[in-house]
């Protein structure tokens, strides 16, 4: 099987065109970037129902949709809010992914990210995040009340999706596709990938990671039965802010772009959740602590930096 391309671009498996009875793959827009998914076995409708899924995922979760989920969160003033049980599961998951990092990865920064030139969609420039002027930052993630579909934020504290949303996403589809009796399924969001089942060649998915400074060629190959490979970098979604140079990616301690030498950061994971979470905090802690941790909790990881070789934890050649 040829490698699927994990970074900013993604692309269908070529494997795709060598089993046409069983496996079926499509590359769509979606999520402000695109979207790769591959089913192997399941009903003919399958691919068309991950792709709606993940349709109906953005409509819920989108900050630049005023009728989203997440936009009507930000602009309750302090009221709960019925939402969506995906939404209802996106914002736990933000609040976990908060309490592992111990709160590096903070989901209530989109006000810094707004004030700092990130406020337009890259994909359709009509749509445009509104945020109330009670809108702050740092937000109260541990006063965020969750009871069942009922969600309510501490007045001034706003959520953003983000790459988080991307990992759930793909998580999501995962778990449908092998619901509805795929043997095999893989998906891409924006760079969070997550597979499960039979892959098509092979006892286990085989995934390419891209070089940041050839984007053409891979850096490194791994393989992968079950479980997330999620690639954050600083190298897209960048745009001229107010006070320079500025990026996506937020440290929790300022509130602007992160200052650091790293380029991108890959973890493998368990889920897409938490293998985006984890690949984020390469921009904010010391990188070589990092990659210590991450095996102890179940995780492996590469990190490149600009100006030294990548550095990777003891247990990635373990998915060699």
């Amino acid at each position: 099987m040829a490698p699927e391309t994990i970074g900013p671009h993604a692309g269908v498996p070529s494997s795709a065109r060598t089993h046409p009875d069983s496996l079926r793959a499509d590359r769509r827009q979606a999520m402000g970037g695109t979207a790769s998914i591959t089913v192997v076995g399941g009903p003919p409708q399958l691919l068309d129902e991950c792709f709606e899924l993940l349709r109906e995922l953005e409509q819920a979760w989108s900050r630049f949709l005023a009728d989203s989920d997440v936009s009507r969160l930000n602009w309750s003033q302090g009221r709960p809010v019925r939402v969506r049980p995906c939404t209802a599961r996106l914002v736990a998951e933000l609040i976990n992914a908060w309490a592992l990092t111990d709160g590096d990865f903070d989901p209530t920064a989109l006000p810094q990210l707004v004030a700092s030139g990130y406020h337009t969609s890259r994909v359709d420039p009509s749509r445009r995040t509104l945020l109330p002027e009670t809108a702050a930052w740092p937000g109260d993630v541990a006063g965020i009340d969750v009871a069942g579909l009922d969600i309510r934020l501490p007045l001034g504290t706003t959520l953003d999706a983000g790459g988080l949303g991307k990992g759930l996403a793909a998580d999501m589809i995962v778990e449908l596709a092998m619901d509805r009796g795929a043997d095999g399924v893989l998906a891409e969001v924006g760079g969070d990938l997550v597979v499960a089942g039979q892959a098509p060649d092979a006892p286990a998915w085989t995934i390419g990671i891209q070089d940041p400074f050839t984007p053409t060629e891979l850096m490194n190959v791994i393989r992968l039965a079950r479980g997330s490979v999620a690639t954050s970098s600083r190298l897209v979604r960048v745009w001229a802010g107010a006070d320079g140079p500025a990026h996506h990616l937020i440290d929790s301690a300022t509130g602007a772009s992160a200052l650091t030498p790293t380029l991108t950061s890959t973890v493998i994971a368990g889920t897409g959740v938490r293998a985006e979470a984890l690949a984020k905090l390469a921009f904010l802690r010391d990188p070589d602590g990092l990659l210590d941790w991450l095996p102890r909790i179940g995780a492996a990881g590469v990190i490149v930096a600009a100006d030294q070789p990548c550095k990777q934890t003891a247990n990635w050649a373990d998915f060699a």
